[in-house]
């Protein structure tokens, strides 16, 4: 398997952990959703965990590996705001709860370029 394969499948797994938390524990990810967005908190938990689920979906497909991973690195790229709301509401919490929401601010950036390195096309040695 190239190794650009198994970044996608990696980051598929993760795309699909975080999407069923999404359902099983929708209240953490409430919680962080912006007070600007319209509608309430838990339709865009929902509604971010059904993209996570479908992100997942195209990147263990390789027909959808490329364009699912681009749509994933703009998803990466737009939930950052719910991360900026979750440093600032955690910011009178114990140090070990603020270093958990301060860390999730830069780990967008690997994650982007995560999502952009899956998407390349490499071609695979014929097996023989």
């Amino acid at each position: 398997m190239a190794s650009h394969s198994r970044s996608a499948l990696l980051l598929a797994g993760l795309l699909a952990s975080a999407g069923v938390a999404h359902f099983v524990a929708p209240k953490q990810f409430d919680a962080i959703v912006p007070e600007a967005l319209p509608g309430s908190p838990r339709a865009w938990t929902a509604a971010s965990g059904a993209v996570e689920l479908a992100l997942a979906a195209g990147l263990a497909l390789p027909a959808t590996r490329r364009a699912s991973a681009r749509a994933a690195a703009v998803f990466f790229a737009a939930v950052f705001p719910a991360n900026v709301k979750m440093a600032y509401d955690w910011r009178d919490r114990p140090a070990s709860a603020r270093a958990i929401a301060y860390a999730r601010l830069p780990l967008q950036v690997p994650l982007v370029l995560w999502a952009r390195r899956a998407g390349q096309v490499t071609q695979e040695a014929p097996r023989g």
